[in-house]
Order: C-alpha cells, then structure tokens, then sequence
C-alpha cells in the first residue's frame, strides 16, 4: 500500500467555490456492475474489495450513478463504504434511465430527473448529493438538448438542500456556456483521451476558470496502429498503456480529474500507480502527435 500512498495520487484539486478538495485521481463505480453495465457482478465481494482497496489507497472522489445496474453500482457503493469517510466526494449523474434488456433511455423529465435524485440518495444512504451531473443526451436521441428546463428543475431540487453542487456532463462547449447562464457548474465530464481530442479547446477554458474536467474512456476509441504505438511507450516506460494513458491525461492540465473504473483490485492498484509516472517531454510529444 505504501508505494501507492507516496504518489499522493495526481496531486489535489478544489472544486471551484466550493471548499471540496479532491485527489486528482479517482475512481468510477460502471464497471462494478455485471456485464454490459447491466445487473449484479459475478463476484459482489469482489466489487465490495475494490471500492474498499480504493478508498484505503487514497481515493476520495468516486463517481457513480444510479442508473449503473440500475442501482447496482451505488448499493455497492453503500455496502462497501458506509458511514463515509468525512472527506469522501461522491459525484453522481441524471439524465437516463434503463429499459428491458439493459437498453439507455433518455430520462429528462422533471419527474425522472426528481426520481433519480431521489433514487441516488436513497441507495447511496445520504441526505444530500455532493454533486450531481446532469448528461446531455447522445445525439440520436433526439433535437438539440437545451438544458435550461432540466437545470431549473436539479435547482429547485439543490433549493431544497437534496443537492450541493451541480455539473454537466456529454455537453459541447455552447451547452456549457448555456448551463453557466444559469448556475455555477463545478465541473465538466465529457469523453476525452490521447485520440480523441474535441476537447482541447474547453479544457484550456475550464483550466483558466477552475472548473474540474473529468474525462471518461481514457483508452476508448484507438485505431490499431494508434493502439501498437501507446504499447510500445509503454514498454519502454515498464508501464502498462492505461498507466500512460491515465499519466498523460494528469499532465495534460491540472483541472484534470481521472476516474478509471475496474472490477479489479490489482488494477486499481495499477491505475493508481499511474500517478507517479512522469512522461518526459520526449514521450509526451510523441503522445501527442498520435
């Protein structure tokens, strides 16, 4: 455990007008789930042993969503961690809901967004949710999501003291723009890796307001070439590809704030370790260039 501690796990982070200071390296709670983040997982104390691995190892951001499983992750989340440590953020999203088979269905009406408040708080055993992300929709789901009438409906919610603090998550930067329009936003989740870079611009900003960005598939989305090249930086760090991966996305910007998800408690333990690698300006400009 020692050599994981000493990295002091990316560095820390305060959420902007808050007085909530994370480590940058977190942990995300949709792989605890069974496959296809449907369902119980195969080994329930398994799942328990990571969230308790993670927690011991510094971890005091967790994300997660009621809608993993649905309500797997967070019961999880419950029986593993509960009564939380003073210092634990758990941040939680709204905006979906699962259908027959495990299918993701739009669920951004003021009933389902208060429903799935609620549903957070109640399997997650709290009074009040640290931060609550509202996702944008994928595009096929339909016209362009505004987000103005879901806001007002989680402010109304935060009005009642359910909620503390507010992000926005899968939005462009003019749905960002629109959302600060009518609250403060601590936080943007949004996909984001070595490849997929849409988000460099937005991420610059956030960097300049303080706003935390947290990115989510880190190693989603690479070619097999693009795939053969991270490998083979990572053979010549004695790394593993998410550690660099998870490394360049630290050094990328310190609004930055990473929560890989597994089922695996060596691999949280990996993951972490992914902190303490330092990518020389040599092998971030190869990085980059991929």
């Amino acid at each position: 455990m020692a050599d994981m501690t000493t990295t002091k796990l990316g560095g820390t982070f305060t959420f902007k007008g808050t007085d909530k200071t994370v480590h940058r390296m977190g942990y995300g709670t949709m792989r605890l789930t069974g496959e296809h983040i449907w369902g119980p997982p195969k080994d329930r104390d398994g799942a328990l042993a990571v969230l308790r691995e993670a927690v011991a190892a510094g971890v005091d951001h967790i994300d997660t969503s009621d809608f993993y499983g649905p309500h797997v992750a967070n019961e999880l989340v419950k029986e593993a961690l509960f009564p939380y440590p003073k210092d634990l953020t758990i941040v939680t999203k709204v905006g979906a809901r699962r259908g027959e088979g495990g299918s993701w269905l739009p669920a951004y009406s003021a009933a389902e967004l208060t429903q799935a408040v609620h549903d957070n708080l109640k399997r997650l055993g709290l009074e009040k949710l640290a931060v609550v992300n509202l996702r944008a929709p994928e595009a096929h789901w339909g016209e362009i999501f505004k987000m103005e009438r879901e806001l007002e409906v989680l402010l109304e919610l935060k009005s009642q003291g359910l909620i503390e603090h507010l992000g926005v998550s899968n939005v462009t930067a003019e749905q960002y723009e629109t959302a600060t329009r009518l609250t403060d936003i601590i936080c943007v989740q949004n996909e984001y890796n070595l490849v997929k870079r849409k988000d460099d611009a937005l991420i610059d900003r956030l960097a300049e307001e303080g706003v935390a960005y947290v990115p989510f598939f880190p190693l989603g989305g690479f070619t097999p070439l693009q795939s053969g090249l991270l490998d083979e930086v990572a053979k010549e760090l004695d790394a593993t590809a998410m550690q660099v991966a998870l490394a360049w996305l630290l050094q990328r910007s310190p609004n930055i704030l990473l929560i890989p998800g597994t089922s695996s408690v060596a691999h949280v333990r990996e993951n972490l370790k992914a902190a303490s690698l330092a990518l020389p300006a040599d092998v971030v400009a190869k990085l980059n260039a991929m």
